[in-house]
């Protein structure tokens, strides 16, 4: 699978996660308040969950709704570098 999460969506991602992850833990161990009951544990868990999705697809740059969906947010730094350097070819 080729990279297709980048710039700003990457961003948002390894904020985001790790928030996530961190108050997911945090219900899980009484210290922030979803919801009451058992609703409360699901939501945690829930929160985990997508907090790591997140993060792992911010870490490898791949995400497989993405790629499904056809949204590409990354951009080859090499490739762009290769072709600022190029002459321009109208200008002698």
């Amino acid at each position: 699978m080729e990279k297709n999460v980048g710039g700003y969506d990457r961003i948002a991602r390894l904020i985001v996660g790790p928030t996530l992850i961190i108050v997911g833990i945090g219900a899980f161990g009484g210290f922030v308040t979803l919801a009451a009951g058992q609703l409360g544990f699901v939501l945690a868990g829930l929160a985990v969950l997508v907090g790591a999705i997140l993060s792992v697809t911010a870490t490898t740059q791949k995400c497989p709704l993405n790629a499904a969906i056809g949204l590409n947010t990354y951009t080859d730094r090499s490739t762009q570098q290769a072709s600022s350097e190029e002459p321009n070819p109208s200008i002698k």
